[in-house]
């Protein structure tokens, strides 16, 4: 196991700098940060000389790459337009989508799973053809007709819950926006649920375990979920990553000042550095995800081994 993990750490290297290159590139060598400092009006040439400079925008863009990289490895992801340093945007943007996404996964665990089970265990009925239907109609529906739509209906008609959210975002004003951002992944870890539950329930050591004269429950959850719970964590472990990088329209729909809110500042007012460096912080998020959802692949099943 231990070499298994520093083989992976290893692997996580390139692709972590390929991706940040890509980003890089895209946001730097495709857009120009002085221009949108200045927004409408046009600097001097001398103005925007020392700008380039001093912002190291006056070398090879590899070059530029590389003296990102070594800021970021001393802690320094740069300063905002605003004269704002990178680290304290992340400071208070992180924790709010990280609590969001807690939210978010819960109901996707709690909720897609169970409803995956439910349905698995009787395809074909009643249960399983309405399961099937919501899911699809879920998947169907942009999240923002979703969001604006239960914001409306639990926030402003009924008044059961605060239509925004307030600046500390605690998880009980959380809750509406986490099941509005967690909606669609929710009905794709139903799906699989259903699929793969479906699928084992017709194997071997599931009819072994049932003839030995275990009970239904101990099947189900010991021997059945268990297994079939493969797919599903792979989907969870890299939705995380895509639901903190996401959630740009829940935040905005509800005025969480979160990841998203901030990346969508950043693209709107073309701020290169808030943008690379939050990517640069998701790209991390999604690489070690990845490497837990491997490692929870051995408890999950016995007979995965890592060497």
């Amino acid at each position: 196991m231990g070499r298994y993990v520093i083989r992976r750490l290893l692997q996580m290297i390139p692709v972590f700098i390929g991706s940040t290159f890509l980003i890089f590139f895209m946001v730097y060598a495709l857009g120009d940060p002085v221009a949108a400092l200045f927004g409408d009006k046009a600097p001097d040439p001398a103005t925007a000389a020392r700008i380039r400079r001093d912002l190291y925008l006056d070398r090879p863009l590899w070059q530029q790459y590389l003296h990102y990289m070594g800021q970021i490895f001393q802690g320094d992801f740069g300063t905002a337009f605003n004269g704002q340093p990178v680290t304290e945007l992340m400071a208070s943007a992180f924790p709010v989508t990280l609590r969001l996404t807690v939210v978010a996964i819960f109901f996707e665990i709690v909720i897609g799973i169970t409803l995956g089970v439910v349905s698995g265990l009787r395809r074909g009925r009643s249960v399983d053809t309405t399961v099937l239907v919501l899911t699809l109609v879920v998947i169907s529906v942009p999240t923002f007709v979703t969001g604006y739509l239960l914001q409306y209906l639990f926030g402003v008609k009924w008044g059961w819950v605060r239509p925004t959210v307030s600046p500390d975002a605690p998880f009980n004003q959380l809750i509406l926006p986490g099941i509005v951002l967690a909606l669609v992944s929710l009905a794709y870890v139903t799906r699989l649920s259903r699929t793969s539950i479906a699928e084992n329930v017709k194997a071997d050591y599931v009819r072994t375990a049932v003839a030995k004269g275990l009970p239904r429950r101990r099947v189900v959850t010991r021997h059945l979920l268990r297994n079939s719970l493969i797919p599903v964590v792979t989907f969870i472990g890299t939705d995380i990553g895509a639901l903190m990088g996401g959630a740009i329209v829940t935040e905005r729909i509800f005025n969480i000042h979160g990841v998203g809110y901030q990346l969508y500042q950043g693209i709107l007012r073309n701020n290169s550095p808030t943008v690379v460096g939050f990517v640069t912080i998701l790209v991390i998020v999604f690489l070690v995800a990845n490497l837990l959802v491997d490692l929870l692949y051995a408890v999950l099943d016995p007979r995965i081994r890592y060497a």
